[in-house]
């Protein structure tokens, strides 16, 4: 059924998880400002991330993440709002105005889940291949028909059919190498975790030769040398990372301290 045959206009929530992104938050909300309300799932910012929100006229909830990681506080703002539809953003993305506009006709159609295309920039610069090459990420869904799953890298889950959007996000990653570093050491220590939690081993094979096919993978697989010094910089990051996590499952499995 059209939601012009039950003349109720659907409302749109735009859902922000936070952290400490004083930096980044006021043009996120910003880009969009669109949406019927906008509301921010914080982990316990100490800087002015809530403040600014809160000023822009953002909705802010805190609540630490707990051990179901991301997908908890995606999951926690099902229950925050009444609004018919969702748009998940995270703080260093911007919708652009193409995609905006895309949004509001696409809430008056029949209930989808939407991927919508993610334009990656490393240090301002835009990526064009290699491991942070444009993507496709589900992020726009009927509020009372998704669910989240996963502690990092989540993702969503719905019965519903999937399309794409013509329009795209702009990811305004990495503005520096300790922001990298300090989520590089977050990120593999709940890989680590996820992956120790389902009975996954760490063998030398995999400390040895995974890193080894990451790098390969991104950089000549996913035509990461086009992108030239950056792009190798990131497969030799991406082929670390591989190796820092299953260093950390091994040492997990030997009831180590990963901190």
């Amino acid at each position: 059924m059209k939601v012009s045959d039950t003349m109720k206009k659907p409302t749109l929530a735009v859902i922000i998880l936070t952290y400490n992104e004083e930096k980044n938050i006021e043009t996120c909300i910003t880009s969009a400002r669109f949406a019927d309300e906008i509301i921010l799932i914080d982990s316990g910012s100490t800087d002015q991330t809530k403040k600014i929100a809160e000023a822009l006229g953002a909705i802010v909830y805190e609540n630490l993440m707990g051990a179901d990681g991301f997908a908890g506080q995606r999951n926690l703002a099902l229950g925050k709002t009444q609004a018919d539809w969702l748009l998940y953003l995270d703080a260093d993305e911007r919708l652009t105005l193409e995609l905006m506009e895309e949004i509001k006709k696409l809430v008056l159609e029949d209930p989808c889940c939407y991927k919508i295309k993610r334009v990656n920039y490393i240090f301002g610069k835009r990526v064009v291949y290699g491991g942070h090459a444009p993507d496709y990420i589900a992020r726009l869904f009927p509020r009372k028909q998704v669910k989240w799953s996963g502690i990092v890298h989540e993702r969503a889950l719905s019965d519903l059919s999937i399309k794409k959007t013509r329009g795209h996000i702009c990811h305004y990653t990495y503005s520096s190498w300790e922001m990298y570093f300090e989520k590089f050491n977050k990120y593999t220590t709940l890989m680590a975790k996820k992956m120790h939690d389902n009975g996954k081993k760490a063998t030398m094979a995999d400390i040895l030769f995974r890193p080894c096919f990451a790098f390969t993978k991104y950089y000549i697989f996913k035509l990461g040398f086009l992108d030239g010094f950056l792009g190798f910089a990131f497969s030799v990051m991406n082929a670390f990372y591989t190796l820092v996590k299953y260093l950390k499952l091994k040492y997990y499995q030997a009831d180590k301290p990963l901190d």
